[in-house]
């Protein structure tokens, strides 16, 4: 049987830009950002053009042979994994890893890599960087291995960086570190960055644009300002009402959304969020809705704002 994880998705990164991937667990965040640096599984089968511009042209990533895509994978693209206990590798020191992704991509010696591994954690702020980088996984809090799998994406200036979920599991105060310190190496080496969270607070801290994501399906994307004061689409007022606030009535329970995210093999054949919607129309169930552009920069795929004609 073959299922879809994602379709009919078409987002743009922009030199310097961030734009922030949002959605439930499943909603296929994660398998996007695979698909992009290309590290699906044998099987799966990506449809369309991933194109990546540097200062060498345009590149389909899914045209390229896999040489061409492992030069630019580590090098012009990086990727932060979720889970960086499980990234990293538990038998090797946390410089020499570091090391190896400086010698995949450059012809230099092994002491002049581990210098610059040592640079890197000195970059994301490593205290002691000489010291630590001779440590093994398991002796770094986990803040600390959050940083190592940072120092390990920037090690070779990518101007594209993918941060899946990096401030999950961290605590409210190594996630602000986190956070401040994405924001400075952006600033510092003019990163584009995907950043993918399911954390609507922590999006709305470093993204410039938001796309938000169900079913494996782009439901709305806009501008941060847009999202969070006018969002458009049923799914991200609820996700947002979801939120809790200093305004929020600690009497009361949280709002939430009604139902579950269909399983891959259940995805109704109109819009994906129509039986957990409240304001679904019959057209709603008809067909898959197209994305449509409800404001200026602000694009949503909903029937009820884009009715296809008199009700």
């Amino acid at each position: 049987m073959n299922l879809a994880a994602v379709r009919d998705l078409s987002l743009t990164i922009a030199p310097g830009e961030v734009v922030g991937l949002v959605g439930e667990s499943g909603s296929g965040k994660s398998v996007t950002s695979l698909a992009m640096m290309r590290l699906l599984p044998p099987h799966a089968r990506v449809t369309g053009e991933i194109l990546y511009r540097n200062g060498k042209g345009a590149h389909d990533l899914l045209q390229l042979a896999d040489e061409g895509m492992c030069e630019l994978r580590g090098a012009s693209m990086a990727m932060i994994f979720q889970e960086p206990m499980t990234a990293l590798n538990p038998v090797m020191r946390v410089g020499d890893q570091i090391a190896e992704a400086v010698m995949a991509h450059a012809n230099t010696s092994k002491p002049d890599a581990w210098s610059r591994a040592v640079e890197a954690m000195n970059e994301v702020a490593i205290p002691d960087a000489a010291q630590r980088a001779r440590d093994y996984p398991h002796q770094l809090s986990g803040g600390m291995r959050q940083r190592v799998m940072i120092a390990m994406a920037i090690v070779n200036r990518p101007q594209l960086l993918i941060a899946d979920e990096p401030t999950t599991a961290l605590d409210v105060t190594i996630q602000a570190q986190i956070l401040e310190l994405l924001a400075q190496l952006r600033s510092k080496f003019g990163l584009a960055m995907l950043f993918i969270s399911h954390d609507l607070a922590v999006v709305s801290q470093v993204a410039d644009r938001v796309a938000v994501m169900y079913a494996g399906n782009l439901v709305e994307l806009a501008p941060k300002r847009d999202i969070f004061q006018a969002p458009a689409h049923p799914y991200t007022r609820g996700l947002l009402k979801a939120v809790p606030t200093l305004a929020t009535d600690r009497r009361k329970p949280l709002q939430t959304i009604e139902g579950t995210v269909p399983a891959l093999h259940a995805v109704p054949p109109g819009c994906p969020f129509e039986p957990r919607c409240e304001s679904r129309l019959a057209e709603c169930a008809a067909a898959f809705p197209p994305l449509v552009e409800v404001a200026p920069h602000h694009w949503a795929r909903c029937p009820v704002l884009n009715p296809p004609g008199p009700r």
